[in-house]
């Protein structure tokens, strides 16, 4: 098999001061064509360093991807550690050269003469374009390796790789066909408990079952060759038979994304009421592109009402608030209680135009209530969570809650019934 590794340049992402999300993309990315990574490294912004770790690096990998380091500046050392590397001379290329000045002019701006370092390659390197920035890739073959070196903007990076650096290793190499990889997600169970229901499971040699806890969720895995695909969709009904009710999604595409196409389909609006989740349910909800009425903040008088800034009366002015009473406002999860949150969501799906209207209460210790309001009748329902949710930051509570939030929802839209158990989290009480 091709063993692909990557390089990852810049002291900022070795003492990780910022998050190094191009190496994560490109892992799945390449992982999705067929070419999974081997290997990963990170090298500061350390000439000898660099060189060393493309010498030793070449000698091993068939193919490595270098990212960052082209830009202007004297901490940008990647082209003149691969001509080092590789004994040669940087040479700087005209046409390149008048890109870069191209670039500025059309922005009104001049180019600073800094700008000419990012012209300059090894000598015998092959010049990649870079549509969309100044800093161009370059291939340099390197002892066993093919190394292909690549500028550190996201934007920039994933462009080169998706046209110019895969479609040359198809080119160049006998290229596996991409692997299947079915992914299911669950919620409210342990890690631990689903491996002991699943480990025991008979698969073939070359397929794995993984997985990934990111509180609040846990991610299952079956990856393999596409010619196991039978053998896999066997054994994943096994895994969806495990996963029972807690499986909330599958694929890649999250939660919110999926209910957005489904509502789109229907069509459906929905309108949304939050205390506790403070708004995070609601810019979940539009960022997936769903159909979102309006959003309000249910609290206490005086409090800012309006979650959706596009959303406001007839005549252009903001909803006035139609905040909980104080009673309402607790979470002691009583018939009381669901009513009114019931009534809340009633009101707010009317004032919205809303078809689908979704409530947050408030959080009281390890207990919270929701309600649901659809055309064809309204849920509520007080939630415990027996492990106590307090010793999670606020922001993984957040994200609880509004995934409960959304699984009843997602369970109305399947015709399941809307109230549904998920291990640790107890449905103390419902709306009758």
């Amino acid at each position: 098999m091709l063993r692909v590794e990557m390089l990852c340049t810049g002291d900022e992402v070795l003492h990780g001061q910022i998050l190094d999300t191009n190496a994560a993309w490109l892992a799945n990315y390449l992982f999705e064509q067929g070419l999974p990574m081997s290997a990963r490294m990170t090298v500061g912004d350390n000439l000898s360093a660099l060189v060393a770790a493309l010498t030793e690096r070449s000698l091993r990998a068939d193919v490595m991807i270098v990212n960052g380091g082209l830009g202007p500046t004297s901490d940008d050392l990647s082209a003149l550690a691969a001509a080092t590397a590789a004994g040669e001379e940087l040479i700087e290329h005209p046409e390149w050269l008048a890109k870069i000045e191209a670039f500025f002019a059309e922005r009104g701006r001049v180019m600073a003469p800094s700008n000419r370092k990012q012209a300059q390659i090894p000598a015998n390197a092959e010049m990649i374009d870079n549509p969309v920035g100044t800093a161009c890739g370059f291939a340099l073959q390197l002892n066993r390796c093919l190394m292909f070196f690549t500028p550190g903007v996201p934007s920039e990076f994933k462009v080169m790789v998706e046209q110019q650096i895969v479609p040359r290793l198809r080119e160049r190499f006998d290229l596996p066909d991409p692997p299947l990889c079915l992914r299911l997600t669950t919620f409210g169970r342990a890690e631990s408990e689903l491996a002991s229901q699943l480990d025991d499971m008979t698969l073939p040699e070359d397929v794995v079952l993984g997985y990934r806890s990111s509180m609040p969720i846990i991610e299952l895995k079956l990856t393999g060759p596409a010619h196991e695909r039978e053998a896999m969709e066997l054994a994943w009904q096994k895994v969806r038979a495990v996963a029972g009710e807690s499986a909330i999604f599958e694929g890649t595409d999250d939660l919110p994304t999926q209910l957005a196409q489904r509502l789109l389909q229907r069509p459906l609006t929905l309108a949304i009421g939050e205390r506790f989740t403070a708004g995070l349910l609601t810019w979940q909800c539009q960022s997936a592109g769903m159909p979102v009425a309006g959003g309000e903040w249910l609290d206490a008088p005086g409090a800012r009402p309006e979650l959706n800034p596009s959303a406001g009366s007839a005549d252009g002015g903001a909803f006035p608030a139609h905040p909980f009473a104080a009673d309402t406002a607790t979470a002691d999860g009583g018939p009381s209680v669901l009513r009114q949150l019931a009534r809340q969501a009633q009101g707010l799906a009317a004032r919205h135009g809303a078809g689908l209207a979704l409530v947050v209460g408030n959080m009281d210790q390890d207990t919270l209530s929701l309600a649901l309001h659809t055309p064809d009748g309204d849920y509520a329902q007080t939630l415990v969570f027996a492990v106590s949710i307090q010793r999670h930051g606020l922001k993984t509570r957040q994200e609880m809650v509004s995934l409960m939030a959304l699984n009843m929802l997602r369970r109305w839209l399947n015709g399941w019934p809307v109230y549904g158990e998920h291990g640790w989290i107890r449905v103390a009480a419902t709306l009758a």
